[in-house]
């Protein structure tokens, strides 16, 4: 029987299918290693930390008020008929603002006229009692006591006409005091009640402004009051126009407003040049005003916050192009600015934008502003100008 071999060639095509699978598998696993891409370089805006100026100023929001207001009332209670001012309208001296009803003491006055008549009748027949008394008195008809006591009931009735005109005085004031005039001359800032309206006496109907000098009132914290003055020098500035206006502390509160916790300060300002009463005006105090201190200040944009809660900065190290976290103190606010006590030195390399994307070490580039698109324009009209020329040459 013929006996079989096995043949190498018969092991070939395993063997060639083994070398592929091999082959697949090495490539697939040299496919699979990615080499890891590089850290971008960030492009970061930049400034150099210099000494500056000082330029804060406390300004205070306040309204313009006269510095007399009174608030005017009926002296006597009633109706009110009717009311002649209205809000905002000017007055003069002895104009009448309101009237009451009058009709109750024009009575009560009419009584007390006819007790005056009463007590003068009663005062003349007394007078001339007396009279004839004195003369009995003469004849020696009567004794001194008699005439005495005419003498003595002459002069009671001599009192109860004296009391009897008091009384229609005080009633003739009465019926005066329903009409409500005005005292002073200036502008009624408020009304407080309305005709048909039924008014105690000496309860506020309107408020007038008295002709004159103005005051800037506005308030001030605790922490600044100490800083103001009297008789400081106030700059004013009037929000609806450009108008600056100069004044001088007269009055500081004596105590803070319970609600607010600050202090109340009036500024006297020209009554000639103040704008209309109620206005709102800022107001810069020359005592607090710190310009010309040399300070260090950053934009806010600067400052970034770290882990344990402290304040920092991303620092440029110009020779590596990396950059470091730097810790700061900031001790106010200076507009939009922060003016920092601590942590920085002129010449330092800051970064002012992009802060919070960067890390200690990582390396980064200035940014650098492209050109505006205006100026390049020009540019490349030159150049297409030019060509020709260089063509012709």
């Amino acid at each position: 029987m013929p006996q079989h071999s096995s043949s190498p060639r018969g092991l070939r095509p395993s063997l060639r299918m083994g070398a592929i699978w091999v082959a697949v598998a090495l490539l697939a696993a040299a496919c699979s290693k990615h080499e890891s891409a590089p850290e971008p370089v960030r492009a970061v805006k930049v400034m150099t930390v210099a000494l500056g100026d000082m330029g804060a100023q406390f300004e205070f929001a306040g309204e313009v008020r006269p510095q007399v207001e009174s608030a005017l009332g009926f002296r006597v209670a009633g109706k009110i008929l009717q009311r002649q001012a209205e809000l905002g309208q000017r007055v003069k001296v002895g104009q009448v603002l309101a009237q009451l009803d009058p009709q109750d003491y024009k009575l009560a006055t009419d009584a007390a006229r006819a007790q005056v008549a009463a007590a003068v009748t009663n005062r003349d027949l007394a007078n001339a009692d007396y009279k004839r008394y004195k003369e009995l008195k003469d004849q020696n008809f009567i004794s001194s006591a008699e005439l005495e006591r005419r003498d003595s009931t002459l002069k009671a009735a001599q009192a109860q006409v004296d009391q009897a005109q008091a009384q229609l005085s005080s009633q003739g004031n009465q019926a005066a005091y329903t009409r409500l005039v005005s005292d002073v001359a200036g502008v009624v800032t408020a009304v407080s009640a309305e005709p048909g309206q039924v008014v105690a006496g000496g309860a506020p109907v309107l408020k007038v402004a008295r002709d004159g000098a103005r005051d800037v009132v506005f308030s001030v914290p605790e922490d600044r009051v100490a800083s103001v003055k009297l008789g400081s020098a106030v700059e004013v500035r009037v929000w609806s126009s450009d108008a600056k206006l100069t004044g001088t502390v007269r009055e500081v509160a004596a105590s803070a407003d319970p609600a607010t916790r600050t202090f109340l300060v009036k500024v006297a300002i020209d009554a000639q040049t103040a704008p209309p009463l109620g206005t709102t005006v800022s107001v810069v105090l020359a005592s607090l005003t710190r310009g010309g201190v040399p300070v260090i200040k950053l934009p806010t944009s600067a400052l970034k916050q770290e882990a344990n809660g402290s304040t920092a900065v991303w620092v440029l190290d110009t020779a590596s192009m990396t950059v470091k976290s730097q810790p700061v103190v900031v001790a106010t606010a200076d507009g939009n600015e922060v003016v920092l006590a601590s942590g920085l030195a002129p010449g330092m390399q800051v970064v002012t934008a992009g802060v919070h994307v960067l890390a200690p070490g990582q390396k980064v580039s200035v940014y650098m502003q492209k050109q505006p698109a205006a100026q390049i324009a020009p540019a490349a009209a030159a150049m297409h100008s030019a060509a020709p020329a260089s063509t012709a040459q």
